[in-house]
């Protein structure tokens, strides 16, 4: 796992610019570094070394130097790529995963990203052709950022290496408005004009000043898995033994993410019988029992007498959101702080740690996915007795504020009936966050203007109606894994990761097995109203009944409650201020008076208020400037005179 970046320009590249990319990256490689420069291009990389720790050194080069390669990841079949590789006559000097890609590339060319199982960003320079082979890895676990302008080309894992390169930052608007709606900016859009990420699954030459962008890989959701759906089942048991063994490969100490529901919980009971040692695990948790993983957490720990740890989470840790974004580069998800916090446990204790990331997308784990369906059932009411009887009587019903409460799902429930579909679909990603009606409530005229003809769920709809999936079900799976998951957890779970310099491994968005679980029918992903159900039924070999079949609880906090406590006065303090305001974006009285309702507790707005806090944060770090340490007492001296009021 590494940090890479490099540039072309050409009149050549200068050795204290490129190092200052580098070491803005330095938590993601704190071992070492390494550079080569050469005329026109130059590249850099910052090593977290865990696989060949005495040899890995990058940038690495062929045999001959004309082909050199910097590399972020793992590549989990290198062994037998390289064994290949050698058996054709290929020399190697290390025994990293890097080398087997520059020899892959020697022999195969771009078609060799084809032939690599792992998670991966890379850059490879070929001498004889003057071109730059950039790929990132098929689901996207591995992010990659670039810059394109007549005076040339800028790359590097995170953006904070492309704003030292003298890049002035300015708020990309678009990206913006997709953000307050879906959680996630798709596809190459970022928050920085001038910035974009290259997909997951793609590749991008650079050659002669023109630039050129190829899918290489996507998912097809056909069923045609041979063999009974109990067949299905233990064929799918035997590939995540054999990827969460493949997972495992490391030279340093590694351990798993125990959250206390059915994705983590599984993969660390595997772990554990492959392990001839007890695995360490890393859990956190809060005060509030409603939202409390812990105990189901342990229930895992003493079943395979883990080496365990724990950390309970208190509301003052809104005091490390600056910290937070700065490696995020992105406002904060509030999912985020929890794999911020379990990675600053574990880092104590590892450099490896695999989670349970994608297994949702994978397998079908979101209330959404079911209650699509629900929604079916409830249009079948006449729209007499839906308008007139039901919906007056749910918008009377006050929100409860405790997690996934019931009055959201109704809310929900009525909303989503106006659509179909795919309209459906991507309204109810955006449901608890900012829809076209609230955007316009929150934007001034200028910026409506600007952005009211751009419908954000219309990203989803694109996605959902492609010809990739054909059932309801697996048209949903294929859109978030093409968004929510490559765009948005899998880059939260890497610089969240990389902030305590530790490597996140996530089993379920192995590419293989992906193919394999696409291509299982939807109804062993989804029965009846069992969620998840091919990958509960191989739970039940590992785990509790009780775990196995309770609800699903997400990986997140009770903003809910301390929006209307802790939190209130000091967000009421950055709005009456706001930055975004005073440019002339939103409507500091819309920001106000949401916060408002959700003090009183007519509406739950914990979502909106959290994107609406993090986006003020973010303007006043990344446009204005402000350092962290200045928004950190900011943040920690509203949070003092909110304890002063309640001690008062």
């Amino acid at each position: 796992m590494c940090g890479i970046c490099g540039k072309w320009t050409p009149d050549g590249v200068n050795r204290e610019s490129l190092k200052r990319m580098a070491d803005s990256i330095r938590h993601r490689g704190p071992d070492d570094d390494g550079y080569y420069l050469s005329g026109s291009i130059g590249l850099a990389n910052r090593r977290l070394s865990i696989i060949d720790l005495n040899t890995g050194k990058q940038p690495i080069s062929n045999e001959d130097e004309t082909v050199w390669i910097v590399f972020n990841g793992e590549i989990y079949n290198y062994p037998a790529l390289r064994q290949h590789l050698v058996e054709l006559g290929h020399q190697f000097k290390t025994q990293t995963d890097t080398e087997v890609i520059v020899h892959l590339y020697e022999q195969y060319g771009v078609d060799a990203v084809k032939r690599l199982r792992g998670m991966f960003t890379f850059a490879i320079w070929d001498e004889s052709r003057r071109r730059l082979f950039i790929a990132r890895d098929p689901m996207g676990q591995k992010h990659l950022y670039y810059r394109h302008t007549p005076e040339g080309f800028a790359f590097a894992s995170e953006m904070k290496a492309l704003l030292v390169d003298g890049v002035s930052p300015e708020l990309n608007l678009r990206g913006m408005h997709h953000l307050l709606s879906l959680r996630c900016i798709p596809d190459d859009d970022t928050l920085f004009n001038g910035i974009h990420k290259l997909p997951a699954g793609h590749w991008l030459l650079f050659e002669e000043g023109s630039l050129s962008i190829r899918q290489y890989w996507d998912l097809q959701y056909e069923p045609k898995n041979e063999g009974s759906d109990a067949e299905q089942i233990e064929q799918l048991h035997v590939r995540l033994v054999d990827t969460i063994q493949s997972h495992m490969l490391s030279d340093v100490p590694l351990g798993a993410f125990l959250s206390g529901g059915i994705d983590s919980s599984l993969i660390t009971a595997i772990m554990a019988t492959l392990s001839d040692r007890p695995i360490k695990t890393f859990s956190i948790g809060v005060r509030e029992d409603d939202f409390n993983e812990l105990p189901y957490a342990r229930m895992v720990a003493d079943r395979y007498k883990t080496d365990h740890h724990e950390y309970v989470v208190e509301p003052d840790l809104i005091t490390s959101l600056p910290d937070m974004m700065h490696f995020m580069e992105e406002p904060v998800d509030p999912f985020a702080f929890g794999v911020y916090q379990v990675s600053r446990l574990a880092s104590q204790h590892v450099k490896v740690v695999l989670g349970g990331d994608g297994g949702d997308e994978m397998f079908a784990g979101y209330d959404r996915y079911l209650g699509n369906q629900l929604v079916d059932l409830y249009c079948l009411l006449p729209g007499a007795v839906r308008s007139h009887v039901v919906e007056p009587l749910i918008k009377r019903l006050p929100d409860n504020f405790s997690y996934n409460n019931r009055v959201q799902k109704l809310r929900w429930m009525v909303a989503m009936s106006d659509n179909s579909a795919g309209e459906r679909y991507a309204q109810s990603a955006s449901f608890l966050r900012f829809g076209h009606a609230h955007k316009q409530a929150l934007y001034t005229d200028s910026l409506w203007n600007k952005l009211g003809g751009i419908d954000s769920s219309a990203l989803l709809v694109d996605y959902f109606n492609l010809p990739n999936a054909t059932d309801p079900l697996d048209k949903m799976l294929f859109t978030d894994v093409k968004t929510r998951l490559a765009d948005h957890l899998l880059m939260v779970g890497d610089r969240m990761t990389m902030a305590h310099s530790i490597e996140g491994r996530s089993p379920y968005v192995d590419h293989q097995l992906g193919e394999f679980v696409a291509a299982m029918p939807p109804h062993l992903k989804l029965k009846g109203r069992h969620l998840k159900h091919a990958l509960r039924e191989v739970s039940r070999r590992y785990l509790p009944e009780v775990l196995v079949e309770r609800p699903k609880r997400g990986f997140s906090f009770p903003l809910a409650y301390w929006f209307k406590g802790d939190l209130r006065k000091l967000t009421e303090r950055l709005f009456k201020d706001s930055r975004l305001a005073q440019a002339g974006y939103f409507r500091g009285d819309a920001m106000l008076n949401m916060l408002n309702e959700h003090a009183s507790g007519a509406v739950d707005h914990n979502y909106r208020l959290w994107l609406m806090l993090n986006m003020e944060l973010w303007y006043r770090m990344f446009v204005e400037g402000t350092p962290k340490d200045v928004l950190k007492a900011t943040l920690s001296d509203a949070l003092d005179r909110t304890q002063q009021i309640k001690i008062t």
